[in-house]
């Protein structure tokens, strides 16, 4: 049996197990998970410069969002982890599904119909090339 108390023992456990790569996620972005996954299958596997660039031209909503995630995932790997920038490359991207928020939209005849505003969590992890 382990020794030491069981919070110790789960942070331990936790230490050893913690993700080392750099990473940047955004909770809850007004975009529903189909139209974000677009914009992140045509950055996933590139280096960082070349995400960028495509981002900046995409015309979809959410590579205005992603790109601001990816800019932010760069500064977490320079500042936090040390890294440098042109060895960069988009190992992970992928958006999973939030909260919706449902609204009425009135329709004919006293009828209602439903709106739903979808929202999704969409994060970004860096690798270095070796």
């Amino acid at each position: 049996m382990a020794k030491g108390h069981r919070s110790k023992i789960k942070r331990e456990r936790n230490r050893l197990q913690r993700e080392t790569r750099p990473s940047a996620k955004l909770s809850y972005a007004r975009v529903s998970v189909q139209k974000a996954c677009f914009v992140l299958d045509a950055i996933r596997g590139k280096d960082v410069e070349t995400a960028l660039g495509i981002l900046e031209y995409n015309p979809r909503y959410a590579s205005g969002l992603i790109k601001k995630l990816l800019e932010s995932a760069i500064a977490n790997a320079e500042n936090n982890n040390g890294m440098n920038r042109e060895n960069l490359y988009v190992a992970e991207c992928y958006a999973n599904k939030g909260p919706t928020l449902k609204r009425i939209q009135p329709r004919a005849q006293g009828r209602a119909y439903r709106i739903e505003k979808r929202m999704s969590h969409i994060t970004v992890v860096l690798d270095e090339k070796k």
